[in-house]
């Protein structure tokens, strides 16, 4: 007989994360019959643990790391892969007082150095004494070690299942200490390792499970997301054990090369409970044709969560007309706003709503940072997803450049303080300061503004634009690069450079897949045209191949990075004396 998935519904009554630690909450999980189940590539269920079994595992394994004879507290780093080994290790850390650091996995091609230079500064800046990688990555990981890095053990999951198991008492990680290290994206500076501990993670999940998702005995969750990014990590590993409910996994490749299979998950295990950032609806758009939306049926999909990145609505609602035939109902749209820094989530809309956009002037929001409501005389429209209000305990308040407080509609600074706020970055005590106030006050990096009691995310502080007094957001400018028939969503970058004779000038660095010289010219000058038109600013723009935008270790866009490449490229094309697509003084 084949493997079978484990259960959607079973006896033990379900409790919301109440208890004291992450030991704990798998501890009453494991009393059930639900679990987790991985699927490959093809949509088959390559293993399905239980609770109980993955307990019992983990407890294995404790006893070996035990043995190790490492002090209380020292780090563990994970390399992230999709799979069973990683949450054995996780748990197995939780229950012998070590503290687990999820490393993420190279999605991108091409990058072999880069990714052996960040797991060694990743593995530097956290204090790993073990580290532990799957087969596949393994290698990474021992170039990373080499002779650089004076780790007490390391290797794949079968160089610890080798060591002997101990009777030496077993003291899990307690309510005050470390649940974990989750290192942040690194979207605009080297990753930070986040600092949460297991009373504030719990708070999150019970917050998320009660509130946030309003989780029932008859929900089931589906999967992609990576267990490095807080949203896999916090949404799909520890709130489904938290709530104890099943939960099907597909590998974050995999999704990437065949989208298709995420939607099949849904409809064949009749999944309730999945997220995406935006991208991946986009993905998934692009990819599923009228005929392959009959087949799937995805009514039983009640919250289909976004966050992570910007949302714009278009995105959503092309995903939500070309799933209609499967019976998707575009009312289980349900956009948050968190971060690893509060855990995990911050605000949640509220269930059933689906989309609620808040139309503004534009140009009154870029001059007077004021979310001034559109009405028919509005030059320019806007329009930002409502995020929903803050998770219960938590305050949201908008801040000027100053710190001071201020009214509904006014854009800021996005601050926020709660029961799950980090405890700071892990041995960086001056970025810890300049993040969180003594009195608890996180600066989250994000603008935004408050509209009907709800959170409005607008961008993030270090990719605004400040063209001669007025804020442009990048996201502008690459929607509009985005809506030429040439440019695919996500294949635009927008950031400034400092202009040589003073001041600043635009760039859009766009990924192109024409090669035809003259319509390569005609895309340039209509995307000038456009964005002269309508934020009235000149721009540069640069047309680059296909895969030369970087990315986050999660996916995300990273303008800093574009930013640096763009800026290296211009000055090889200066040495070589030619010129990248317009010059910077003009």
């Amino acid at each position: 007989m084949g493997v079978e998935p484990t259960p959607t519904i079973h006896a033990l009554p379900l409790r919301s994360a109440d208890f004291s630690s992450l030991a704990e909450t798998l501890d009453y999980a494991a009393e059930g019959e639900t679990g987790v189940n991985f699927y490959t590539g093809r949509g088959e269920l390559q293993a399905a643990l239980s609770y109980g079994e993955l307990r019992r595992q983990a407890l294995v394994l404790a006893r070996r790391l035990a043995g190790l004879g490492l002090d209380r507290g020292a780090r563990a780093a994970l390399v992230a892969v999709t799979g069973p080994d990683f949450l054995r290790f996780f748990f197995a850390c939780q229950y012998a007082g070590l503290v687990p650091v999820p490393l993420p996995v190279s999605i991108r091609l091409g990058g072999h150095g880069a990714y052996v230079s960040q797991l060694r500064g990743l593995l530097e800046g956290c204090g790993a004494a073990v580290a532990m990688a799957p087969a596949g990555v393994l290698k990474f990981l021992e170039e990373a070690v080499g002779d650089r890095i004076a780790l007490h053990t390391y290797g794949g999951p079968e160089t610890f299942d080798a060591l002997p198991e101990t009777d030496v008492p077993l003291q899990p990680l307690r309510a005050d200490e470390m649940a974990y290290i989750q290192y942040t994206s690194g979207s605009t500076r080297f990753p930070r390792g986040v600092v949460i501990t297991q009373r504030q993670v719990l708070s999150n999940l019970g917050s998320i499970i009660r509130h946030g998702l309003q989780v029932t005995e008859r929900d089931r969750c589906v999967s992609w997301l990576p267990y490095y990014h807080d949203m896999g990590m916090v949404g799909f590993v520890l709130a489904p054990i938290g709530a104890q409910r099943s939960v099907d996994y597909l590998d974050t490749h995999d999704f990437a090369m065949r989208p298709r299979r995420w939607l099949e998950l849904i409809s064949r295990n009749r999944g309730t409970i999945s997220f995406s950032p935006p991208f991946g609806y986009e993905l998934c758009a692009r990819r599923v044709s009228e005929e392959d939306a009959a087949r799937y049926d995805l009514s039983c999909w009640r919250i289909a969560g976004v966050g992570a990145e910007t949302i714009r609505a278009e995105t959503l609602e092309r995903f939500a007309q070309a799933l209609a035939p499967a019976g998707f109902r575009p009312e289980a749209f349900l956009p948050s706003y968190g971060m690893a820094e509060c855990s995990l989530g911050i605000s949640f809309t509220p269930i059933g709503r689906g989309l609620a956009v808040d139309r503004v002037d534009a140009d009154h929001l870029a001059g007077e940072h004021f979310a001034q409501p559109a009405d028919a005389g509005t030059a320019r429209v806007g329009g930002f997803i409502k995020c929903g209000p803050p998770l219960p305990g938590h305050e949201v308040v908008i801040r000027d450049g100053q710190g001071r407080p201020l009214p509904d509609r006014h854009a800021g600074a996005i601050t926020v303080r709660g029961p799950s706020v980090m405890s700071g970055y892990f041995e960086q005590p001056d970025l810890t300061r300049a993040s969180l106030s003594e009195d608890g006050w996180l600066d989250t990096g994000d603008v935004g503004y408050i509209a009907d009691g709800e959170v409005v995310i607008t961008g993030r502080k270090s990719d605004m634009i400040i063209i001669r007094g007025r804020n442009i957001w990048p996201q502008d400018l690459e929607y509009l690069a985005e809506q030429q028939p040439e440019v695919r969503p996500g294949d635009a970058s927008a950031f400034s450079v400092p202009r040589t004779d003073g001041g600043e000038v635009v760039v859009l660095v766009v990924q192109c897949r024409v090669a035809d010289a003259a319509r390569r010219a005609a895309l340039v000058r209509r995307m000038h045209r456009l964005i002269h038109e309508t934020l009235g600013i000149d721009s540069v723009i640069e047309l680059v191949p296909p895969h030369t935008l970087p990315r986050t270790s999660s996916g995300k866009l990273s303008r800093s990075a574009a930013r640096r490449d763009y800026l290296q490229r211009l000055e090889e094309a200066e040495r070589s004396g030619g010129g990248v697509e317009a010059a910077l003084g003009g």
